[in-house]
């Protein structure tokens, strides 16, 4: 029987991470909590509502499937140009912009 938090990503969650501006949001709106295992959290959810697997993304990526599985969990502390090639392989990149200072 599945969990209730499965059908919570299967009916809800990954269908709206299928739209390239929601999903822009929910990275983005992951990296603003300023805790790096949310934003890899999240990024594995839209990874997985693409429909990539892990060893499609190790191929496309050219990195190793278990280290993808360590760089995007709760634990996972990736170099930069492995957290870049992982975004550009999903269609994204990271931009930086100003804060607001009040």
């Amino acid at each position: 029987m599945a969990k209730a938090s499965d059908s919570y990503y299967e009916e809800f969650l990954y269908p709206r991470l299928r739209d390239t501006d929601l999903a822009v949001e929910y990275l983005n709106a992951s990296l603003e909590e300023g805790r790096p295992e949310s934003f890899l959290t999240a990024l594995g959810h839209v990874a997985q509502a693409h429909g990539i697997g892990m060893s499609d993304l190790a191929k496309k990526t050219q990195l190793n499937r278990k280290n993808l599985y360590t760089v995007l969990s709760e634990n996972g502390n990736p170099e930069w140009k492995s957290l870049n090639t992982l975004l550009e392989a999903l269609g994204f990149g990271l931009q930086v912009k100003a804060k607001r200072v009040a």
